[in-house]
């Protein structure tokens, strides 16, 4: 008896972590392809940093994620107009249970390369 209740206890964690941690890398990896399409245009076009935050705002927006702003998610490696770069740096926490929470950290440098 004591066996089977420990594998449920095991198994609701086990279920918790992989409901908190899942949702943030998929995000992860979906917001990764957008800066990187959204970066492949912008330095086809020849546009500034300026205009492609504010493009990045726009899809984000239309992608209902209000409350990300493109200011928060990455800064700027290269501000040469038609060779922007940019390095992506932000946190996802999910509360697990009770105080404990999980922080999901996402870095990397992303170019227009990364949708090839």
């Amino acid at each position: 008896m004591t066996s089977i209740v420990l594998f449920i206890i095991v198994l609701g964690i086990a279920v918790k972590l992989i409901i908190a941690i899942v949702p943030a890398q998929i995000g992860d990896y979906q917001l990764t392809k957008l800066l990187g399409m959204e970066l492949k245009e912008a330095n086809d076009k020849g546009e500034t940093a300026k205009q492609f935050v504010e493009r990045v705002n726009r899809q984000l927006s239309i992608n209902a994620d209000y409350d990300t702003n493109a200011e928060e998610v990455f800064t700027f490696t290269n501000k040469k107009t038609g060779q922007l770069a940019i390095y992506k740096k932000y946190e996802e926490t999910n509360n697990l249970f009770g105080n404990v929470d999980i922080v999901n950290r996402f870095e990397g440098d992303i170019d227009a390369t990364v949708t090839e």
